[in-house]
């Protein structure tokens, strides 16, 4: 029996790699013949660079570079791969989780950072820079980034605007760099967000980052703005993209100030790690989340998972923390069995501690109801 191991991370408690050595170790004595191959996953968002490095030929390239907030410095770095690739997962230098609670302010949060990270893979030789966006901080619109790649915004009276999000509405003009030093970038993305409006990057994503009602009206001005100026100025339209908005509006940043395009997070992991010649010779993948619920099947890995095991005959196991779709349902997607590691009636937070153990345990029964009938 061949059985691939491809899972999400729990988020908060178990990253993609463990989660897959998990499994695999407890599936091991139980099915002493079979041959496990672990293939962590990600869709774009935090984790994405570790879970593509272990997954392939991957290495990381340290970087110091500016943190979410200006006035902070943060280790931070890139993924490269053997075929010239670089990955930039801007949570590494401007995520949410790189501030506490009482230091969140997307008026002041910055992509610069990632700015600067981009342009480290450049010059490290780069030929095409992957961006994962999830995890950001910020609302800025990708500026700082751009900023950090040459890029000029400048108020009436010609001088920079301020970074973050409270600069966008001052933008009065855009100046390209003298000499562009830009590969052309892919935003790595599973949502379909617009810009601005009642979906946008500020309305549905600037409270989860500390605005108030009254930020998230500012920001939104902003990035009205800013789609305005783009439009004006560069003949480029980032207001009426789907999947603009994500990660602050750097997605659309991306599209703007560095040739980007949005393509699907789990596709192109899934592609780079070499997940579809694997489940062709599988029996069974095993794949999930912390939380399997119907979010899991758009653009998420489960989704990604379940669309190759269809064309490859691989049957599909789900193993996540909690399991929220009902039996009859998920076997209609193709999913023959689907397992909670969390039993019922345990606290959130007694499960969130074992996350590991009870993992564990229900891979464990996996095997010994399942796949070794």
């Amino acid at each position: 029996m061949r059985i691939v191991v491809a899972m999400d991370s729990f988020k908060g408690t178990l990253t993609a790699f463990d989660a897959c050595k998990i499994i695999s170790e407890a599936m091991k004595p139980v099915l002493s013949d079979a041959v496990i191959i672990l293939k962590p996953m990600a869709d774009g968002g935090e984790g994405t660079a570790r879970a593509m490095i272990e997954a392939g030929d991957g290495r990381w390239v340290a970087r110091k570079v500016m943190g979410p907030l200006p006035e902070r410095n943060v280790e931070a770095g890139f993924a490269w791969f053997g075929d010239d690739t670089a990955l930039v997962e801007m949570a590494a230098a401007s995520g949410l989780e790189l501030l506490t609670s009482d230091q969140l302010d997307p008026l002041r949060a910055t992509t610069y950072g990632t700015g600067q990270l981009i342009a480290a893979a450049t010059e490290h030789g780069a030929r095409k820079i992957l961006l994962a966006v999830g995890g950001s901080a910020t609302v800025d619109g990708g500026v700082g980034a751009a900023t950090a790649l040459g890029w000029k915004f400048l108020d009436a009276k010609g001088e920079a605007v301020a970074l973050g999000g409270a600069g966008l509405e001052d933008i009065a003009k855009i100046e390209k760099p003298g000499k562009p030093a830009i590969v052309a970038v892919e935003v790595l993305c599973d949502v379909n967000n617009p810009l601005c409006g009642e979906n946008g990057a500020a309305k549905v994503y600037g409270p989860q980052k500390g605005a108030t009602a009254e930020m998230v009206e500012r920001l939104e001005r902003g990035l009205a703005h800013l789609a305005h100026i783009v439009g004006a100025q560069l003949g480029t339209d980032i207001e009426n993209v789907p999947g603009a908005g994500a990660a602050g509006g750097l997605a659309a940043g991306a599209i703007a100030f560095m040739e980007g395009s949005i393509v699907s997070g789990i596709e192109t992991v899934m592609r780079h790690s070499n997940l579809q010649a694997e489940l062709k010779s599988a029996d069974w993948v095993i794949t999930g989340e912390g939380s399997f619920d119907r979010q899991s099947l758009r653009g998420k890995v489960v989704s990604g998972i379940l669309t190759l095991a269809k064309q490859s005959g691989t049957r599909v196991a789900v193993l996540a923390g909690q399991v929220k779709i009902g039996a009859d349902e998920y076997r209609k997607l193709g999913i023959e069995v689907a397992l909670a590691s969390k039993p019922d009636d345990l606290p959130l937070a007694d499960a969130l501690r074992d996350s590991r153990e009870l993992l564990a345990a229900a891979a464990e029964r996996l095997a010994q109801e399942y796949l070794a009938r």
